[in-house]
């Protein structure tokens, strides 16, 4: 039986990013709870997170795919996977990525929807440049797109303070190299207790401080070995994305990988935590606003609920982002 044939290796040709409109700082959602801005800052880091209101997932990541095709010089024809990140589905239809796919131009490209929870994207970046190398697609359109805020509480403060919605996404094309490194990934079904939608109560529940305590244990030591697997040390990277679940943690980590030079993502300071989002939002921040240099090297770490995690180092994309 024939094997199709791929690439010598994958590599992000460029990121891009939809955040909604409604900006609601933390005093607004604080004083529900009797609680102030400052009380929420110093528990989360969180000063404010954007609330998509009446925009969809759909829209969210059919923007930020756009973005990232506009970034990359790619015509959306070109594409033909499409790969969503994505945990907040407000009904039990699948199919977003497929309404991705038409709404960027990649007519009858594969597609599929992945529900990794907050490591989603980091699951579905390995996906993507393993697709690539082994032949069954040339171009793949990454999506991280979660509206959060369809699953939150307004009656519950812990997650009430944490949560927020947007999209972001990558391209992911065929290099001569490998520019994304082996993932290390996992879960641990034994505490999927800790984030969960019960059936019947429809809204998330969380055990924050559980979460913190496993999350600022057992993440590090998988960021460690995607180091090694890429055969990078710690001290060559140039930027520490997280899973932007909140500052205590994002810092947590990084205090942890010995990586004093490379700049540290805190995009949760205000989008709040976008879940499968979050570190393609973060990239595209970081790329953007100039901090951190093209072609670096990034350490990806995602995380949460199922409990699932997954990290890589990948290059970024080696020219300037279109402004």
């Amino acid at each position: 039986m024939r094997q199709s044939s791929g690439a010598p290796g994958a590599r992000i040709a460029g990121f891009g990013a939809h955040r909604p409109g409604a900006v609601v700082g933390s005093a607004e959602i604080a004083r529900r709870f009797g609680r102030t801005a400052e009380w929420v800052r110093e528990r989360t880091g969180i000063v404010a997170r954007r609330h998509a209101a009446g925009e969809t997932r759909e829209a969210m990541a059919v923007a930020a795919g756009a973005r990232a095709l506009e970034r990359s010089d790619v015509d959306g024809s070109a594409v033909d996977l499409v790969v969503v990140a994505s945990c907040s589905a407000e009904s039990p239809r699948t199919g977003l990525a497929a309404l991705v796919a038409d709404g960027v131009g990649a007519v009858g490209a594969a597609g599929y929807d992945l529900n990794a929870a907050c490591a989603g994207f980091c699951y579905a970046l390995a996906v993507a440049a393993d697709a690539v190398r082994a032949g069954s697609a040339r171009c793949v359109l990454v999506v991280g797109a979660e509206k959060m805020t369809s699953w939150v509480d307004p009656a519950d403060l812990g997650t009430s303070i944490i949560f927020g919605d947007g999209a972001g996404a990558a391209v992911v094309v065929a290099a001569d190299e490998p520019d994304i490194g082996p993932v290390v990934w996992g879960s641990d079904g034994s505490q999927a207790e800790l984030i969960d939608i019960p059936v019947g109560v429809g809204v998330m529940r969380m055990q924050g401080q559980a979460v913190f305590r496993w999350a600022t244990n057992a993440v590090h030591p998988v960021a460690l070995r995607a180091c090694e697997q890429a055969g990078v040390v710690p001290r060559q990277l140039d930027a520490i994305v997280p899973h932007q679940a909140n500052l205590r943690i994002v810092e947590a980590l990084a205090r942890k990988l010995d990586a004093p030079d490379a700049v540290v993502a805190r995009d949760v300071v205000d989008a709040g935590n976008t879940s499968a989002a979050s570190i393609p939002l973060a990239l595209d921040r970081l790329l953007a606003e100039g901090d951190v240099k093209p072609g670096g090297l990034a350490l990806l770490i995602g995380f949460g609920a199922g409990l699932a995690y997954a990290a890589q180092v990948v290059r970024l994309p080696r020219s300037l982002p279109v402004p």
